[in-house]
């Protein structure tokens, strides 16, 4: 049985990388594909600075999605979409 794409994040990354990828997620389901790093920050009770170094780390090994910085005026915002497979 295949794992789905929020059962292997669960499984490998760190509680915080878990929080922010699921987050991601469930924008990537509402339809949005930019994020600022303050806003989920804010909604996940952390700082940017924490999000923002967790999101760089992500870009090398996330295997789920795509994470690109994309802009960077009062607060980096990052494209988000899912790997092609």
């Amino acid at each position: 049985m295949a794992l789905s794409v929020r059962d292997k994040i669960r499984k490998k990354y760190s509680d915080t990388q878990q929080r922010i990828l699921l987050y991601l997620l469930t924008g990537l389901d509402r339809g949005k594909h930019y994020f600022k790093a303050k806003y989920i920050a804010k909604d996940l009770g952390l700082s940017a600075k924490e999000v923002g170094t967790n999101l760089r780390i992500l870009v090398d090994i996330c295997d789920e999605l795509q994470i690109v910085p994309w802009s960077y005026s009062n607060s980096t915002t990052w494209m988000v979409s899912p790997k092609a497979l």
